[in-house]
C-alpha cells in the first residue's frame, strides 16, 4: 500500500523556519530607520550578491552558476526577476520605516491570491469555484479599506503585485535553476544599479553608512536575504505544496502582530474589519487547497496501487 500523508517533518521545519524568519524581517528593518529605502535596499542588493559569492565558493558551486549562465532565456528572466524583486524590497522597507508596516503584512496576505489571478489571466490556468469566491472577498476587503480608512492601501497592492509577478517570472524559469545560483544571478543584475546609488550618495555626502556598528548591522542584509530562501527552497523540494501553501501565512501574521504590537501602528475599526474579510478569504484558499490537494494524493495513490496489483496479477 501506498504511503499517502507523509510528510518529512524535516521539511515542515526548513519551511516554517524560512516563513519565520521572513515574519521578523520588520525588526530587522526597522534597524535601519535612519537611511532611506533605496540607500538600504541598495547595500541589501550589495551585500547578498557578496554572501552568494561566498557561499558558492566555500560550496564549490561555480559549476551550477555556468550551467546556468549557458541558458541565455534564463539569465534574461533572471535579470528582469531581479530588479522587480528590488523594487518589491525598496517598497517593502519604506513601507516598514515609514509606519505602513501592518499594511506590508496585508500585501502578503493578498500575495498568494493574486498570484492565483496573474496565473488565469497571464498563463491561461484556470481557478476552482472557491479560488474565485476567496479573491472576490479579497477584493471586497481592499474596497472596504479604502472607504472605510479612507486611502488605497498602495503598499499592500504594490507589495503584492511585484511579489507575484515575481513568482511569475520565477516560474518561467522552472525548477531547474536552484535558489542559491538564480539568487546570485539576480543580484547581479541588480548590483550596478545599487553601487551606482552608493556612490552617488558618497559623492554628495548624503550617505548615511559609516565605518561603525550600524555598518555592521546593514551588511547583515546579505545574509538575512539570502538565508530564508535558501530553507525555502530545500523545504519546496521535500514538502507538498499545499503544506507551503498554509506555511507561508506564518509570515504575514507575524508581520501584522509585530506592527500592531510592538510598532504601534494603529487599527481603526475600518482596517479591523477589511483584515477580517481578507482573512476569510484566505481560510477560505486555504481549506480548498488542502481538499484540491487531499482529492489528488487519493487519486494518485489508487492508480498506484491499482497498477501494483495488475503487476502482482
Amino acid at each position: 500500500m501506498v504511503q499517502r500523508w507523509g510528510i518529512g517533518q524535516s521539511g515542515i521545519s526548513l519551511g516554517f523556519g524560512a516563513y519565520f524568519l521572513w515574519g521578523l524581517f520588520p525588526l530587522y528593518f526597522k534597524l535601519l530607520s535612519r537611511s532611506g529605502a533605496f540607500e538600504v535596499v541598495a547595500y541589501r542588493i550589495t551585500c547578498c550578491l557578496l554572501f552568494c559569492v561566498l557561499v558558492v565558493a566555500l560550496t564549490r558551486g561555480w559549476r551550477q552558476i555556468g550551467e546556468v549562465l549557458h541558458n541565455r532565456r534564463a539569465v534574461v528572466i533572471l535579470a528582469g526577476a531581479g530588479l522587480l524583486v528590488s523594487l518589491n524590497w525598496t517598497l517593502y522597507v519604506w513601507g516598514v520605516n515609514n509606519g505602513h508596516a501592518i499594511d506590508a503584512s496585508l500585501g502578503y496576505f493578498i500575495n498568494p491570491l493574486m498570484s492565483a489571478a496573474l496565473g488565469v489571466v497571464l498563463l491561461g490556468e484556470k481557478m476552482r469555484r472557491a479560488q474565485w469566491v476567496a479573491f472576490a472577498i479579497s477584493a471586497l476587503a481592499v474596497v472596504v479599506l479604502v472607504v472605510g480608512y479612507g486611502s488605497v492601501p498602495w503598499v499592500a497592492l504594490g507589495l503584492a503585485s511585484t511579489f507575484a509577478l515575481y513568482g511569475l517570472m520565477k516560474k518561467k524559469v522552472g525548477a531547474g535553476v536552484p535558489a542559491l545560483p538564480g539568487l546570485a544571478i539576480e543580484t547581479s543584475a541588480a548590483t550596478p544599479f545599487a553601487l551606482g546609488y552608493l556612490i552617488y550618495l558618497g559623492v554628495v555626502g548624503a550617505n548615511t553608512v559609516h565605518l561603525d556598528g550600524y555598518a555592521a548591522v546593514i551588511a547583515l542584509a546579505g545574509p538575512v536575504t539570502a538565508i530564508p530562501l535558501l530553507l525555502f527552497a530545500s523545504a519546496s523540494a521535500k514538502v507538498p505544496l499545499s503544506t507551503m501553501g498554509i506555511l507561508q501565512y506564518v509570515c504575514p501574521i507575524l508581520q501584522f502582530l509585530i506592527a500592531w504590537l510592538i510598532f504601534g501602528e494603529q487599527m481603526p475599526p475600518a482596517r479591523w474589519l477589511g483584515f477580517a474579510i481578507i482573512w476569510v478569504a484566505v481560510a477560505i484558499f486555504v481549506v480548498d487547497a488542502l481538499v484540491h490537494s487531499r482529492q489528488v494524493i487519493v487519486k494518485q495513490a489508487d492508480e498506484v496501487d491499482a497498477e501494483a496489483e495488475l503487476v502482482g496479477r
